[in-house]
């Protein structure tokens, strides 16, 4: 302009800060609804809170299992680890994320392992894993028997089984003589199985399972403290409060 004065912006800038709308949509205003269409009104805090009450954990996101993998691995899981009185079961637990997680991982390749042969069936245990086998592999083979099983079986799927069916088939797969898997046991898949179910549910919540720490919390197990230095002279048991890894991420900034 000739008098060197810039022009004042009141077309964007101003709107937003008079009308307090917050970036992203989230809030316009003290209320919202009212002014855009006539409707209930809704306060900030009654916003912010239903945001809050929606909050994703997108920790339990699939890495490796198709639909059909988690649904069966969800039901099988919860089966081994049922919810009971004494508190929640694989499912509530978040076990199938966690061993999806796994079987994503350098674990389910087996990428830290001595892989080449011979291998000997009926070597002792502390020689590991005796199969050409990855375990992403073997999860994948014993899934597709436990769907074929049922099916030939009950026609349904497996987690459309009652949990007496649902039963029955595990006991199986665990006894290893009835159905028979290409390139593996069933027996060797329900042992994996368990396993990675048990580890699941005691396992650090930044893994995939042990949900709010809830598995912990059901054997009084105090998680991953700092340390205890502080009670380690005080008489009888000193019950904690659990803390998992992330926790101590934010500790020293």
């Amino acid at each position: 302009m000739a008098d060197g004065k810039q022009p004042q912006d009141t077309s964007r800038r101003s709107f937003l800060k008079n009308s307090g709308i917050a970036i992203g949509g989230l809030i316009v205003g003290g209320v919202v609804g009212g002014a855009l269409g006539g409707g209930q009104k809704t306060t900030q805090k009654e916003e912010v809170e239903k945001v809050v009450e929606k909050t994703v954990d997108y920790n339990q996101a699939l890495m490796y299992f198709n639909q059909e993998q988690f649904q069966i691995t969800e039901a099988a899981a919860e089966r081994i680890y049922p919810k009971d009185d004494l508190g929640p079961g694989a499912k509530d637990l978040g076990v199938a994320y966690y061993i999806d997680h796994q079987l994503a991982s350098p674990w389910g390749m087996n990428a830290k392992e001595y892989m080449q042969g011979p291998f000997f069936p009926d070597a002792p245990a502390n020689l590991g894993m005796q199969s050409p086998l990855r375990r992403h592999e073997i999860f994948s083979i014993g899934l597709k028997g436990l769907a074929d099983y049922c099916q030939q079986k009950y026609s349904k799927k497996f987690q459309e089984l009652s949990e007496e069916e649902q039963d029955a088939v595990l006991k199986v797969f665990e006894e290893g003589k009835e159905f028979k898997l290409v390139g593996t046991t069933t027996s060797a898949f329900f042992k994996l199985l368990r396993s990675a179910t048990i580890e699941g549910v005691y396992s650090d919540p930044m893994y995939g399972g042990n949900k709010d720490m809830q598995g912990w919390k059901m054997r009084n197990y105090p998680g991953n403290q700092m340390g205890y230095a502080k009670d380690i002279e005080k008489e009888g048991l000193v019950k904690y409060e659990p803390k998992s890894l992330h926790d101590h991420m934010s500790m020293g900034k």
